[in-house]
């Protein structure tokens, strides 16, 4: 399957204004529903007290789960957003169901948090650790899942308090809508949350978190799933943190 091109004009400007993007459509419903299907297999459910869940090792449970690590939508958007060479830091899926609580919102440019960050220089942007969540199940205003403050990316002033106790009722906090098939695109540096899950249906995303070439977020180095075979460029999203001499995610895959 070729690649989509590097980011359209428009979704530049979009990403730069907002602090994410989303493309819609990406996977197919039949998609969605081999891997929400892998996920009941292999995974009991949410836990009982939070109505919640986030926990990792889905990459063992399946080819679906691997052919998001690199797929084909969002590896050029993260080429232009990271620059060749990055990283899997780490992942993740959530889910939430009817009556699960918020995440409170974090992040943010103030204070400055050298990991997370988002510059633009010399006509291009450069971003810090890095998020592709792909949306198994519709999210939105009235569901719930993914909110965030559009532009904080680049605020010069710390977040305030009054944003964070009113959550989502303040008129700047919003939650984007993201059907089921999506693919949602944000840099850390956005100050972003989780709204309450309203929807009778469960929330799934599966949240890859990808770094620049020299950078770690992640305490610990995340190492390759075991019993799992790997392409050649899945291979180098494992390599550790480092710069100079790093191979190209694209060349061989005709990027």
């Amino acid at each position: 399957m070729a690649e989509t091109p590097e980011m359209t004009e428009t979704q530049k400007y979009l990403f730069d204004l907002q602090g994410f993007l989303i493309v819609e459509s990406v996977l197919s419903k039949a998609e969605c529903g081999e891997l929400n299907g892998l996920i009941d297999e292999n995974h009991p459910g949410v836990e009982a007290d939070t109505g919640k869940l986030h926990s990792g090792g889905f990459l063992t449970w399946g080819q679906p789960f691997m052919d998001l690590l690199d797929h084909n939508a969002a590896m050029p958007l993260l080429k232009f957003m990271l620059g060749d060479g990055f990283r899997l830091d780490h992942y993740y899926q959530i889910r939430m169901q009817k009556g699960a609580e918020r995440l409170g919102l974090h992040g943010g440019n103030r204070p400055y948090d050298p990991p997370e960050y988002y510059h633009f220089r010399n006509d291009r942007m450069y971003n810090g650790l890095t998020v592709v969540a792909w949306c198994l199940t519709d999210c939105g205003p009235e569901q719930g899942g993914f909110c965030c403050v559009p532009g904080s990316h680049k605020a010069n002033f710390a977040t305030p308090r009054e944003v964070y106790e009113r959550h989502i009722e303040f008129p700047v906090v919003t939650v984007p809508k993201a059907p089921a098939g999506s693919v949602l695109i944000f840099t850390e540096a956005l100050t972003h949350g989780t709204a309450p899950w309203t929807a009778d249906h469960e929330r799934r995303s599966l949240l890859f978190k990808y770094s620049p070439a020299q950078q770690s977020w992640a305490n610990k180095y995340i190492q390759p799933p075991e019993g799992v075979s790997l392409t050649e460029r899945q291979k180098l999203l494992f390599e550790p943190p480092y710069s100079h001499g790093r191979a190209s995610l694209f060349e061989e895959a005709g990027g």
